[in-house]
């Protein structure tokens, strides 16, 4: 038997008076989507929710030139008192999500967004949009931030940002962000990072694991990448043939040049498990 659902729609209306719309976004056990949309709206969300559980708040105001726009989801129950968190995490099938969101974003407007998903999964399709900023914390959750097209970000990405304490998370085209900063942490479980190309603009990675695997994939070593790797006698890591060391733990491509203003560097951390760069 299909547990009965409600529909909720949400849309933010304001067309002018602000340079940037920032979204904050907060839910618990869901499946959440993000696409870009046809339509001139700032921000629209569609929601399939379990009947029995509170209804989501939207707020949206113009304050100092953004569009504040708001949705919060929290959990009725209370974070179920009583219960373990292995409880939690480990009861009915990694798919059994009480809610999923479609959060559309128009190709208009500059984005400001920040995500906390408590548990559950995501698929962040980041093609056509103009993003200044994205933040994703879960407390267990599988996180995918991908390019559904050739279309990277039109400005510079200031922070990508995601943290996990379980989960996995998966970057393609980490380049097509163009952030100046990206940030991915995770306690427990794995980071897939994947670049097609060099980055366009200075940048500093930083990759962390506490027990799991990390696997980085770079671009051509023709571009300037300079690693530094801590890791521990508990992580097996494998490298390319091509990195050359510079001092102990600190590896640079063919491209590499201190002084380019395209320089890329990385900093990755594995504690318990394995790093294979590629």
């Amino acid at each position: 038997m299909s547990k009965a659902q409600l529909v909720k729609e949400f849309k933010a209306t304001e067309k002018e008076g602000f340079d940037m719309v920032a979204l904050e976004f907060t839910t618990y056990k869901s499946s959440t989507q993000l696409r870009k949309t046809k339509s001139s709206d700032p921000v629209y969300i569609h929601g399939h929710l379990d009947q029995i559980n509170i209804l989501p708040i939207f707020s949206q105001k113009i304050s100092n030139n953004i569009l504040q726009t708001s949705l919060i989801h929290k959990n009725v129950e209370s974070e179920n008192l009583g219960k373990s968190i292995t409880s939690k995490l480990f009861s009915g099938s990694s798919d059994d999500f009480d809610h999923s969101w479609n959060v559309s974003l128009s190709t208009n407007y500059l984005y400001h967004l920040d995500f906390n998903l408590g548990m559950g999964k995501s698929d962040f399709d980041l093609a056509n949009l103009t993003i200044n900023q994205l933040k994703v914390k879960s407390a267990s959750a599988d996180v995918t931030i991908h390019y559904g097209s050739n279309s990277p970000n039109q400005v510079q990405m200031d922070t990508l940002l995601v943290t996990l304490n379980m989960g996995t998370v998966v970057i393609e085209n980490a380049n097509f962000t163009n952030a100046k900063k990206m940030i991915f942490e995770v306690n427990y479980g794995k980071i897939d990072l994947a670049f097609s190309e060099g980055m366009p603009n200075g940048s500093q990675v930083i990759a962390a694991v506490g027990a799991g695997s990390l696997h980085l994939k770079l671009p051509s070593d023709s571009f300037p990448i300079k690693i530094k790797m801590r890791t521990t006698a508990m992580c097996k890591t494998t490298l390319p043939k091509y990195l050359k060391p510079l001092e102990k733990g600190t590896y640079v491509t063919k491209g590499y040049n201190a002084n380019d203003p395209r320089l890329m560097e990385l900093i990755i951390d594995v504690g318990v498990g394995s790093l294979v760069v590629e």
